[in-house]
C-alpha cells in the first residue's frame, strides 16, 4: 500500500511552498517505505510514499498521463484484484501500458470511463486524480472503506491525505478539536461516525463515496451502498454461492510480486482464508504458505474463559497449520512490549484508540513485516455473517444503542462536569444510533426478527467494522505491511446482506451459513469452533504496569488529561482493587486494564499533538 497527500490552492504559488508538501509527504513515510515522490503545478501539489507490491521496479508516483492539452496526475493507495480484466478491456479499446502495476490501470480507467470506472473496480483503494486542463480534483474511496482518506478545507486551501497526521502537518490545519470531535472520542470512541475526522475542519470521505473539487467548491456523492432485496436462494444454493465467492476472492487476493502470508488465530475466519490460500498457492506451484499468530507470555497461566473468549487459540492454530501445511510463526509479547506500544498506537491512529488491543496488533504487524509485505486477515466476517455475541444476546440486541458501547454511564462518571455537560455522552450516542438506524435500507414485508437482524447487521457493517478496519490499516501500515481483508469483498457483503437470519444461523449456530459453505475445506472441528476474538493479555502484570503509568499522570496536577477527566475520580479508580464496572469501556475486549491505558493514551495524545479545544 501507500500514503497519499494532495494540496489545492486557487491562489497558486505552491512551488514556493514545497517544504510544506515535503513535510506532509514525509509524515506518511511509514505507509510507503520503498520510495516517495512529489508533483507540483500552478494550483495543485501531490505527494506519495510507496510500498511496492506490484511491479516494484516501475509504477513510481505521482503518475502522469499526458493528455492532448494537459496531463492527468494520480496518487493512489490500494490494490485492484481484477486488474487483469481491466487491463485487457482497456487494451481492447486502444489503451497502451508502460508498467505492470495497477496504478496505471486506475488512471487509464478514469481517463477512459470517468467516474463510472469505480463501478468496475474490485479492490481496496483511495486515490486522487488531478486534471490540469479542467483544473479539477477527483477523490474516491473503496466501497467498504478498507483504505482511509481524509480531507479539509479552509478558504482557498483544500488538502487531502491517507491519515490525519499529514493534514495536521499543513500550517492551515492545527490540531484543534471542537465539541463534536470530543464527543466522537469520549462518547462513542474508538468507533467513529462515518464522515467525521475528529479534528476541526477535517472530514473523512465516507466508504463508497467519491468527490470532485473545483473552483465552484466540493461535490460529493455516493456511488455504492447496500441494497435490500428478497433473497430467493435456498440454503444449499446460498452456501454454494458463498463458497464460490470466497474461493474467487481468496485466489484474487494472492496476486502479488512480493511475499504473501496469512494471519492465523485458529478461529473459523482466519482458518478458512488459510485453507483457501494454501490450496490455491499449491495449485500455482508456490511454496508453503507462511502463517503468523500472536500470544502473550504466561497467557496459558492466566487465561480465563468467558462468553466473549471461550477458549485459547494455540491448539487450534497448531491443528490448522498442520492441516494446511503452512510454515507457522508464533509471535510472543511480554508486558513491557505492550506498555511500550501504547505510544506507537496513538501515533498510528492520531488519537487514542483501543489501548493494548491496538498496540499488540502494531507489534504483531512489525514482526510479520520482517518476513512478508502482504498479509491476509479474516477481518469483517463477524460483521457480515453475524458472529458477535450481540447478534444473539437479547439484552444487547435490544439495548437501543450501539451494543459494543453500552457503558455510557461509566464513561460519563469519569468526565469533568463541564466536559460531560458540553458533549452529553448519552444524548450524543443516542443521536448517532438513531441516525444509523434511519439509514438502514428496509425490505418491505420482512418479518420483525429479520428487520431487527438487518438493523443489527447494518450497525455492524457501517459502524463497528470501520473501527476495526481503521485499526487494521493504521497499525499495519505503521509498519509498512499491507493487510488484505477478503471477507470485505463487496460482492460477498452485498450477497450475504440479503440472506435471511434463519439461513445465516443454519444449524442453530452463529455464522452457520459460513460454516456450511466451508464444509470439506478444512477440519470439521475447526469449522464448528465457537468464536474467539483477537487475543489480549490476561497477565496481572499488565494491569499493574498501566496502573503505575497512569499513576504518574495522576500525580501531575498540570497534566492535560484533567481538561477532560475528573482527576479525583481517576485517582479513586487507580486506588481501587475492583473494576469500576463489569462492563467493558468499549467492545468485548476493553476491560479495566484497557480503560486505564486509554486514559493514559488520551493524556499522551493531548500533550504530544498539542490539542486545543475550540
Amino acid at each position: 500500500m501507500c500514503g497519499i497527500v494532495g494540496w489545492i490552492d486557487w491562489r497558486g504559488r505552491l512551488a514556493e511552498q514545497s517544504a510544506t508538501l515535503a513535510a506532509m509527504t514525509t509524515s506518511l513515510g511509514h505507509r510507503g517505505p520503498d520510495a516517495s515522490g512529489t508533483w507540483i503545478s500552478g494550483h495543485c501539489a501531490l505527494g506519495h510514499t510507496r510500498l511496492s507490491v506490484m511491479d516494484p521496479l516501475n509504477g513510481a508516483q505521482p503518475m502522469v498521463l499526458d493528455g492532448r492539452n494537459a496531463p492527468q496526475v494520480i496518487v493512489y493507495n490500494g490494490e485492484l484484484y481484477n486488474v487483469r480484466e481491466l487491463r485487457n478491456a482497456l487494451a481492447a479499446i486502444g489503451r497502451r501500458f508502460r508498467t505492470a502495476c495497477d496504478t496505471e490501470v486506475v488512471l487509464a480507467a478514469y481517463a477512459e470511463w470517468g467516474e463510472s470506472c469505480l463501478n468496475r473496480f474490485n479492490g481496496i483503494f483511495a486515490f486522487g486524480v488531478w486534471d490540469e486542463e479542467r483544473q479539477s480534483l477527483f477523490l474516491a474511496r473503496d466501497r467498504l472503506g478498507v483504505k482511509p482518506l481524509f480531507y479539509a478545507q479552509k478558504g482557498n486551501t483544500f488538502v487531502f491525505a491517507s491519515e490525519p497526521k499529514a493534514i495536521l502537518a499543513h500550517p492551515a490545519f492545527p490540531a484543534e478539536v471542537g465539541t463534536e470531535g470530543l464527543a466522537e472520542v469520549l462518547a462513542i470512541g474508538p468507533a467513529r461516525t462515518p464522515g467525521h475526522g475528529v479534528y476541526k475542519r477535517m472530514v473523512e470521505l465516507k466508504p463508497g463515496f467519491c468527490l470532485r473539487f473545483t473552483r465552484d467548491g466540493i461535490c460529493e456523492r455516493c456511488y455504492w451502498k447496500l441494497e435490500s432485496r428478497p433473497h430467493e436462494d435456498d440454503l444449499p444454493t446460498t452456501a454454494r454461492k458463498v463458497r464460490e465467492l470466497l474461493e474467487d476472492t481468496a485466489k484474487r487476493q494472492l496476486i502479488s510480486d512480493v511475499p504473501v502470508c496469512a494471519m492465523l488465530s485458529g478461529g473459523l475466519d482466519s482458518s478458512a482464508l488459510t485453507a483457501l490460500a494454501a490450496k490455491h498457492g499449491k495449485a500455482e506451484g508456490r511454496g508453503a504458505l507462511d502463517t503468523f499468530s500472536v500470544d502473550y507470555v504466561d497467557n496459558d497461566k492466566y487465561f480465563r474463559a468467558n462468553v466473549f473468549q471461550p477458549s485459547s487459540d494455540q491448539k487450534w492454530i497448531e491443528h490448522m497449520s498442520a492441516f494446511a501445511g503452512t510454515h507457522h510463526h508464533r509471535v510472543m509479547f511480554d508486558t513491557p512490549d505492550l506498555v511500550a506500544s501504547l505510544e506507537a498506537a496513538v501515533k498510528a491512529r492520531d488519537m487514542p484508540g483501543m489501548a493494548d488491543i491496538d498496540g499488540s496488533l502494531y507489534l504483531f504487524c512489525r514482526e510479520i513485516k520482517k518476513h512478508a509485505t502482504v498479509a491476509l486477515s479474516g477481518e469483517g466476517a463477524d460483521e457480515v455473517f453475524g458472529g458477535y455475541p450481540w447478534f444473539n444476546r437479547k439484552e444487547l440486541l435490544n439495548a437501543g444503542t450501539f451494543p459494543w458501547s453500552i457503558s455510557l454511564s461509566l464513561r460519563e462518571q469519569f468526565l469533568q462536569k463541564d466536559t460531560a455537560a458540553q458533549i452529553r455522552v448519552a444524548e450524543y450516542a443516542q443521536t448517532r444510533y438513531r441516525q444509523a438506524i434511519a439509514e438502514v435500507p428496509q425490505l418491505p414485508g420482512e418479518s420483525a426478527q429479520d428487520k431487527k437482524m438487518r438493523e443489527m447487521s447494518y450497525l455492524n457493517i457501517t459502524r463497528f467494522m470501520p473501527t476495526l478496519l481503521d485499526r487494521k490499516d493504521r497499525m499495519s501500515m505503521a509498519c509498512g505491511l499491507e493487510v488484505r481483508v477478503p471477507f470485505c469483498d463487496h460482492r460477498i457483503v452485498q450477497y450475504v446482506w440479503n440472506v435471511p437470519w434463519s439461513i445465516k444461523t443454519a444449524g442453530g449456530m452463529e455464522k452457520g451459513l459460513l460454516r456450511q459453505s466451508l464444509s470439506g475445506a478444512m477440519p470439521e472441528k475447526v469449522i464448528m469452533r465457537k468464536k474467539s476474538p483477537y487475543p489480549k493479555t490476561h497477565h496481572p502484570g499488565y494491569l499493574a504496569a498501566v496502573r503505575e503509568k497512569l499513576g504518574d499522570v495522576a500525580a501531575d496536577a498540570s497534566a492535560p488529561l484533567w481538561r477532560l477527566f475528573d482527576r479525583n475520580k481517576v485517582i479513586g479508580l487507580l486506588a481501587s482493587d475492583a473494576p469500576a464496572s463489569d462492563l467493558p469501556w468499549f467492545g468485548q475486549l476493553m476491560g479495566l486494564p484497557q480503560m486505564l491505558a486509554f486514559l493514559w493514551q488520551t493524556n499522551y495524545w493531548l500533550r504530544t499533538y498539542r490539542v486545543s479545544f475550540v
